[in-house]
């Protein structure tokens, strides 16, 4: 077993490229090291919800990622605004330090689940509203609709979500064509094969459709990802559902996959408008500034 996730470590790097994750290891690590510095405005389990903002923020990481170094823009850019926002660390392998969201799927959304309710009884919210980038944006919807989450979550907010899947410009249909690295990649890694379109746990979470009653949906989709492919697999079907392409409210944005949860802020701006719709502003070219 030690040589299997040596041979796994071994190709994280080349898997992370893959799904688009270009922050250097080392960096992770740095900032990992940094964390507490890092996230002095968020995890705050001190933090109550205003008038303004009655519920606190939960913000899942995407596929290799964790709960800082994918929220360095998102999370001040909310605290900022009043929010109280939480992150946690999912989909973690034995072994595997650092890079995240690489469990099953269905594992993920149950730790989900418990993070969201210790957010709500630390916080006294009702609801909790959540943001999601890629299988952040996704996973979350698994446990809406299997683990109770559709009565404790007011809305669901996905940046570049893979909700139907994807197939990385085609590469995994050649996986196919590989049957011995597919099963390799499978069983070490079951939070990548999750993902890609026609998988089990798509087809189980999308039977009978995409959404729940009682949740509000946007997704934030950006025509450059090259990870979400086609980048309109996202979007979800459904009378409470808000889907909007990033070059539709400003066709300067090249954001791809990995930007848009990073460092997009007119994503961020859309963001905010979808966690309060009340106060919603128009979101443009202008909002990046």
């Amino acid at each position: 077993m030690k040589l299997r996730w040596s041979r796994t470590l071994t190709l994280l790097p080349a898997l992370a490229l893959a799904f688009g994750v270009t922050t250097a290891p080392a960096a992770t690590a740095s900032a990992a090291t940094a964390a507490p510095a890092l996230s002095s405005g968020w995890n705050n389990f001190s933090c109550k919800p205003s008038a303004a903002h009655p519920r606190p923020v939960v913000l899942v990481h995407g596929t290799f990622g964790n709960s800082i170094d994918n929220w360095l823009g998102l999370a001040p850019y909310l605290v900022a605004r009043g929010y109280c926002v939480f992150s946690l660390d999912y989909g973690q392998l034995p072994g595997v330090p650092l890079f995240y969201g690489l469990a099953p799927v269905e594992a993920s959304a149950r730790q989900l689940a418990t993070y969201v309710d210790r957010v709500l009884a630390a916080t006294g919210a009702r609801k909790a509203d959540l943001v999601g980038h890629s299988q952040g944006g996704m996973m979350p919807r698994v446990y809406l609709k299997f683990y109770g989450g559709a009565d404790k979550v007011n809305a669901l907010v996905g940046l570049a979500p893979d909700n139907h899947g994807t197939d990385l410009n085609g590469l995994t249909r050649l996986l196919d064509h590989f049957p011995d690295a597919k099963k390799y990649i499978g069983e070490l890694t079951p939070g990548l094969t999750d993902q890609i379109n026609g998988s089990d746990t798509l087809n189980r979470l999308n039977e009978g459709g995409d959404t729940l009653p009682g949740v509000h949906y946007t997704v934030i989709a950006t025509k450059y990802d090259e990870v979400v492919t086609p980048y309109r697999s996202g979007f979800l079907d459904g009378s409470d559902v808000h889907n909007v392409v990033l070059q539709d409210l400003c066709p300067a944005d090249l954001s791809e996959h990995v930007a848009i949860g990073l460092a997009d802020r007119i994503a961020f701006h859309e963001t905010a408008n979808a966690l309060d719709p009340a106060h919603a502003t128009p979101t443009t070219c202008a909002s990046a500034f």
